[in-house]
């Protein structure tokens, strides 16, 4: 039989709009009190479930990490100093026969006594409030992306094949040119754009800019240019604003950017998505298995086995990939050199 370790104990259900919440509390003499309740989402209905769970003297609230209800419920406990873990909802849905709002709450309160349930990591409230700029930075850059590629497919429509010749259709000279291929310039103008190693290709340039382009070709580009500024400015905003937010972080930030391949930004980025306290995940292994990068460990019977990559953080990824990127085009800067980062 499993002793428990947590007296008072609450399970909470999280919904759109309640929560449904169930304290098992064990009495002196052994006995085990339950009591179930039922509470909206609202910031008094909260600040109520806050109050029952103080007068139950609750030692630990726990609750599924299910979409995003959780959060402003989370909140709002942390503000309380009620000690409140966050749980994997799928580590909870593998026992069967627990459908309604009540059992959950139940079961819930009953593995989270037993210490049963294994918490998630859930950043300080600060960086959880950057998270909301970080993601939406990835939506923006994922649009900034699309609009890009519809652009030079547009321009290849066109008889355009800018892309053929210029390595980044995006960059200083291109834009230039796409510039002057919406307003209507002359190719002999056009080709004054390129810059640096271009200027050797301007014959080739005259070439692919030599094309009488639709009034729909000239359009649909110039709409496509605009939103691509506009999404460059957005993500410059974010950008200054994630920067600006290093200021309580400045020691593992400049840390971070001795690494090779990570900037100012990519290294505000990392610390916004893990933090600083390197001790929550245990060690590198598992920091990689929960951003998705690599396979995590079980250890069974004294082995330890390879388990299934899980999905991730995505931001997390994605920024680790550019760094990874970054770093391989200046590899000859760092030939034969290595760095290593500890937080303490």
């Amino acid at each position: 039989m499993i002793e428990p370790i947590v007296k008072r104990c609450a399970g909470l259900d999280v919904h759109k709009m309640s929560v449904m919440v169930t304290v098992l509390i064990e009495q002196p003499d052994g006995e085990l009190v339950e009591q179930t309740r039922q509470f909206g989402t609202f910031r008094k209905d909260r600040q109520a479930l806050c109050d029952w769970l103080n007068q139950q003297g609750v030692e630990l609230a726990v609750m599924e990490s299910t979409g995003t209800y959780w959060k402003s419920i989370h909140g709002t406990l942390e503000a309380a100093a009620i000690a409140t873990q966050v749980v994997n909802a799928q580590h909870v849905k593998r026992v069967p026969g627990r459908k309604t709002d009540v059992g959950d709450s139940q079961w819930l309160a009953t593995l989270a006594r037993c210490g049963l349930l294994r918490p998630s990591f859930i950043p300080p409230v600060d960086l959880r409030q950057l998270h909301l700029m970080t993601r939406h930075r990835m939506k923006l850059k994922g649009q900034l992306a699309g609009e890009k590629n519809r652009l030079q497919k547009i321009l290849d429509d066109g008889g355009i094949r800018l892309g053929g010749v210029v390595s980044d259709i995006h960059g200083v000279s291109a834009h230039a040119m796409i510039e002057g291929l919406i307003t209507g310039q002359p190719v002999e103008d056009l080709v004054t754009y390129a810059k640096g190693r271009l200027k050797d290709k301007q014959a080739l340039l005259a070439q692919v800019l030599d094309e009488s382009l639709s009034d729909r070709h000239r359009l649909l580009p110039q709409e496509l240019h605009r939103h691509i500024g506009f999404l460059e400015q957005q993500i410059q905003t974010l950008d200054e604003h994630i920067l600006a937010a290093m200021t309580p972080y400045q020691k593992a930030w400049q840390l971070l950017q001795t690494i090779p391949g990570i900037d100012a930004l990519s290294a505000a980025l990392l610390i916004a998505e893990i933090g600083v306290e390197m001790v929550r995940f245990g060690s590198a292994e598992q920091l990689a298995a929960w951003a998705g990068m690599c396979p995590g460990q079980n250890e069974s019977a004294g082995k330890r086995k390879n388990a299934r990559a899980r999905k991730g953080n995505r931001v997390l990824r994605q920024v680790l990939c550019e760094v990874a990127n970054a770093a391989c085009k200046t590899k000859s800067q760092f030939k034969g050199k290595y760095s290593q980062t500890v937080f303490y």
